[in-house]
């Protein structure tokens, strides 16, 4: 009888798993259910994301987890590394020592990707290039973490898993699926300005790593040594030019193409070179724009960039493996004059890329040479895999009146900022989602407009479901007229159906009525 208690436990609890997907609330891992999978939980508005948001750090958490050894994002890359030369002294902004005089240069590694595809795919794929700067300042190690568009997809980082998991091969087919990519997109409509750079030519599908910008998206607040605070955002600018690949020619492309082209320009002496520029915002404007300033699927219109120095890239690593795959960046590497901005998805990235690296290369990464710093290094962490320190000390901890040891500094300490006073999980209040991409269209030849068109029907035209695909191009008709009467025709709807799906979803649409 006993035994046939503990079977009937057994198979009672086997079967709560496909009744728990049957279920039409989300949950959490412990079946608690979630009240909001959109926005994070915030100090205010344009407050601080809080740690206590329990159901953001365990989706992140289980996010950065889900691949191994490999890189969940951005798998498919390849490094060198360089040196950036300062134009000036610009502490006036900043107390980081990288710009601090003019002609003071910083080591550089720089790692370029895909984000989708696995380790091994073809270079030439639709998608965003990763474009992520590691200096190794005297004040220790820096990463800007971009890619090649000045926007991203989603505002904030708890959509990231989903995000990722739609645009990544199917769980059933292992297939890389536009149903599964456009029904995530049909209902995140802030996606319309990404989406927009992304079917063009020139960022969509660059001929070269060479040949393409860097942006660190997100806004970053720089802190001088007075405690002056201004926000900043950062933009690497080709020496090379800009230029992508048709839609033929990129089905034609050479797997690796990008690589090649990279390493045989520089192993022939022919070094690669980025300016990068600085767009400065006071507090007192961010109140006074017309979106908001913190929300990275946004540009910041009408701000003028200051130059900052220059990047040139002229050494292949001598080992693939120990720098392009064993390099870890993260945009919680920061060093003093530059601290975090309230960007929502800012604010997620600071904890998972970290997290992520911790759980992908041990716990040690810093001690790797690609990722150590060149300055000293005094903190009393010990063990774990890896450990590879050479510590010879027996005062591993502080304070100690044994002998003098690493304290903190209080000239280091995190720039002081108002928040706002109340705890919330609540969408921003300036959406503003088609505006800037109805912006972006208008700027672009009628040849680039022909081949956004053409190429972003080649995936949306493949979409089953008419109903999402009616929703997209609503999404770009609100963005501009012209852009989603010629993607209608494109993908065979019509334009008075689009017409009517936006009226049918007001949420979405709610200045289109």
């Amino acid at each position: 009888m006993k035994h046939k208690r503990i079977l009937g436990m057994v198979a009672a609890l086997a079967g709560l798993a496909p009744a728990a997907y049957a279920q039409t609330t989300l949950t959490r891992d412990t079946g608690a259910p979630v009240g909001d999978n959109q926005n994070s939980q915030t100090v205010g508005e344009d407050g601080p994301v809080l740690l206590e948001d329990a159901r953001l750090i365990e989706k992140l958490q289980r996010f950065d987890r889900e691949r191994i050894p490999e890189r969940v994002v951005h798998a498919r890359g390849t490094g060198a590394q360089g040196v950036f030369v300062s134009d000036g002294n610009f502490s006036a902004y900043s107390e980081n020592t990288v710009f601090s005089a003019a002609g003071k240069q910083t080591p550089v590694f720089v790692r370029f990707s895909t984000v989708m595809p696995y380790r091994g795919s073809p270079e030439a794929a639709r998608d965003p290039r990763g474009f992520a700067v590691k200096f190794y300042s005297d004040q220790g190690n820096w990463d800007i973490v971009g890619i090649n568009f000045p926007v991203f997809f989603i505002r904030d980082a708890i959509k990231f898993p989903d995000f990722v998991h739609a645009n990544k091969p199917s769980p059933v087919t292992n297939i890389q699926d536009p149903n599964r990519a456009f029904d995530f997109f049909a209902n995140v409509p802030e996606s319309t300005h990404v989406l927009t750079w992304l079917y063009t030519d020139t960022f969509g599908m660059p001929i070269s790593y060479r040949m393409m910008d860097g942006y660190g998206v997100h806004a970053f607040r720089l802190v001088n040594a007075q405690g002056k605070q201004v926000f900043a955002k950062f933009h690497w600018k080709s020496w090379q030019g800009l230029k992508g690949m048709t839609l033929e020619q990129t089905r034609a492309a050479d797997a690796d193409y990008a690589t090649r082209d990279l390493y045989d320009q520089i192993r022939a002496g022919n070094f690669p070179s980025w300016d990068l520029y600085v767009q400065l915002m006071p507090a007192e404007r961010v109140g006074q724009l017309s979106y908001d300033a913190f929300d990275d699927s946004k540009i910041w219109e009408d701000v003028p960039e200051v130059k900052l120095g220059t990047m040139t890239l002229n050494k292949v690593p001598d080992n693939y493996f120990e720098y392009s795959e064993e390099s870890a960046f993260a945009p919680s590497n920061l060093i003093p004059g530059v601290e975090a901005s309230p960007d929502r998805m800012l604010q997620g990235r600071l904890f998972a890329y970290a997290d992520t690296q911790r759980y992908r290369l041990g716990v040690n990464f810093a001690q790797l040479p690609v990722n150590r710093p060149l300055a000293a290094v005094a903190n009393n962490n010990q063990d774990g895999f890896m450990a590879a320190s050479g510590r010879n000390d027996d005062i591993n901890y502080e304070p100690s009146l044994k002998k003098p040891t690493p304290r903190a500094d209080a000239r280091y300490k995190a720039a002081e900022y108002p928040v706002g006073p109340t705890a919330q999980i609540r969408v921003i209040s300036k959406l503003d989602n088609f505006r800037q991409a109805g912006a972006l269209y208008r700027t672009l030849s009628a040849v680039e407009k022909e081949h956004l068109v053409k190429n972003l029907a080649s995936d949306l035209g493949r979409v089953n479901s008419p109903e999402v695909r009616r929703l997209m191009v609503g999404h770009f008709y609100a963005a501009d007229a012209d852009y989603g009467t010629r993607l209608a025709k494109a993908v065979n709807v019509t334009v008075e159906d689009v017409r009517q799906t936006m009226a049918a979803h007001p949420e979405q649409f709610p200045n289109q009525q």
